[in-house]
């Protein structure tokens, strides 16, 4: 015979909608009544349905998290953050490695199996997030935004980013500068270009077209362009990257071309992953609390489920700072 949360309840002293209430994380309950809760539970050999609690409160207690590129190292860096706050509030994660939005992929987030989504590689032409609000799917945005105004979001100030890291430049003499600043179509490699095109011009510097990238953040990207630069005829002393990953490609190439860094040309990135304080690569870099971002994303979602559809949306802006490691220098010339 099967183990019910009636039985707990006679165990523990409870009412059964406590039993419930009590093993769902429901901060109503009182700590103590958690537990004692929580030790009839484990007493009896107790698990609960997750299908009967689902077909009860109508929530699956499960979040999707939405991200196209597993393989950068920059995600999971997010992940588990999101997994472990979203866990102190009775939720698990699936994650979707979807790579287009698609139908199909709009379907796998609205089809009831996950209470509400965290959005973290969503593109300025995304149609994920008007999707999901018109089918009354909670989301937040993680780290890029849709650009609509509308969404919750956790994010980094990206602009004024990309201004510490060129007025670093601009501080060490550096004005033959190039930038390898990612996808157009994203709110981080936008803003990031903004924020350093629009201090260089604050001190007087443009960059010319010809050292001017855009690509994909990842290392491929940073690799050909800096290829790209050091074969001119006169190549940039400085070479600001959308992020570290593409600034790890740049950094590899230089090396593997005989260009000394910073000797010969400096190189910053942006985000501050732990590869980037590692021995072989000392990048300076753009830092922000990548946790903390990631946990105010929880917050945020977690205030969205049980928000009353006409709250306002909350951004959550992260404050950079630079850090100085061994890849940038005055110029040698």
């Amino acid at each position: 015979m099967s183990v019910t949360s009636r039985d707990v309840a006679r165990l523990a002293g409870v009412s059964q909608p406590t039993v419930s209430r009590a093993l769902r994380g429901d901060t109503r309950v009182a700590e103590a009544t958690r537990l004692r809760v929580a030790e009839a539970a484990d007493a009896l050999g107790y698990v609960p349905s997750e299908a009967g609690r689902s077909l009860v409160t109508r929530m699956t207690r499960r979040i999707g998290i939405v991200v196209t590129d597993l393989t950068n190292p920059f995600y999971p860096q997010l992940v588990g953050p999101l997994h472990d706050e979203l866990e102190k509030h009775g939720y698990r994660i699936m994650v979707f490695a979807e790579r287009t939005d698609s139908l199909t992929a709009v379907e796998h987030l609205v089809d009831g199996s996950v209470d509400g989504v965290v959005l973290l590689t969503t593109t300025l032409g995304s149609r994920l997030p008007s999707e999901l609000t018109r089918r009354g799917v909670p989301f937040v945005c993680l780290n890029r935004e849709s650009g609509s105004g509308l969404d919750d979001a956790a994010v980094v100030d990206n602009e004024l980013g990309g201004k510490m890291a060129a007025d670093h430049l601009v501080e060490l003499g550096h004005r033959r500068i190039a930038g390898i600043f990612g996808p157009e179509d994203t709110s981080t490699g936008r803003d990031r270009e903004l924020g350093f095109r629009f201090a260089l011009a604050e001190a007087g510097i443009a960059i010319p077209v010809a050292l001017t990238a855009h690509g994909p953040f990842d290392f491929d990207t940073g690799h050909a362009e800096m290829q790209r630069f050091l074969d001119m005829a006169n190549p940039p002393t400085a070479v600001f990257c959308g992020n570290d990953v593409v600034a790890i490609g740049a950094l590899n190439a230089a090396v593997g071309a005989g260009a000394r860094v910073p000797g010969d040309v400096s190189i910053v990135g942006f985000d501050d992953i732990p590869m980037a304080s590692w021995e072989a690569f000392r990048l300076t870099t753009v830092a922000y609390d990548l946790s903390d971002m990631a946990v105010s994303a929880a917050r945020l979602l977690v205030r969205r489920l049980g928000a009353q559809a006409d709250d306002q949306p909350q951004r959550e802006v992260m404050v950079p700072s630079l850090i100085v490691r061994g890849t940038t220098a005055v110029p040698c010339s």
